[in-house]
């Protein structure tokens, strides 16, 4: 069974990472495929190219197994939908399956997703949450978590989609957007995400109103 967990990564930081890694460990997985998002449907453009969030995701990654890049969506026209990604992926999942990868911050806009009702025919779900968390029990979105969720990882493993499990992670309230403001300001973003990766923004001048040389 692989994880998938998409994103702009604009940058990566640990607030991917770390949640990532701890659930490929819980869930036994093979592999987390990162999968970079090219045209979001729902969020502005990135800042950083597509060739500058691939290369750093890949210094994000050296060194640690189990993690890969998957530029699918980078190489596919239009809006990056996960319901063709996770289409897409089927065939690479061979019978094991795969499980999409979620923040409980993306939970309540699941409804707005693109045939959002279609994902678990493709994929199980692991929302990754804090301890503690209030799961969605009202309208159409709480119907869903009702009819799908499971109480128990082995539950993924009998059958190959249709469930949606809540994982207890460390979550570390980083985001992207924060990380890009500091640097704008000219301030420190150590801490918040691999130091490789620091390294390659600040080698390319990136999120800062400071043009490289």
């Amino acid at each position: 069974m692989i994880g998938i967990l998409g994103g702009t990564f604009d940058p990566v930081h640990f607030g991917h990472l770390r949640p990532a890694l701890e659930i490929r460990q819980a869930l036994g997985l093979a592999e987390i495929r990162l999968v970079p998002c090219h045209v979001p449907p729902h969020r502005a453009a990135p800042q950083a190219t597509p060739e500058q969030r691939v290369q750093m995701l890949e210094a994000a990654i050296a060194g640690h197994e189990g993690f890969v890049i998957d530029r699918r969506e980078l190489e596919r026209p239009g809006p990056s939908y996960m319901l063709d990604t996770l289409v897409s992926l089927r065939g690479d999942a061979g019978s094991g399956g795969q499980c999409l990868l979620v923040g409980m911050d993306v939970l309540p806009g699941l409804p707005a997703w693109h045939r959002w009702r279609e994902l678990l025919d493709h994929c199980h779900m692991v929302v990754m949450i804090r301890p503690g968390a209030e799961l969605p029990e009202r309208g159409e979105l709480g119907e869903h978590v009702r009819r799908h969720r499971v109480e128990d990882a082995r539950a993924l493993r009998e059958q190959p989609a249709g469930c949606l499990l809540f994982q207890p992670v460390s979550q570390l309230d980083i985001s992207a957007t924060g990380i890009r403001a500091l640097l704008a300001r000219g301030e420190d973003a150590g801490f918040l995400l691999p130091d490789s990766v620091l390294a390659y923004i600040r080698a390319n001048h990136m999120y800062t109103t400071e043009r490289a040389p």
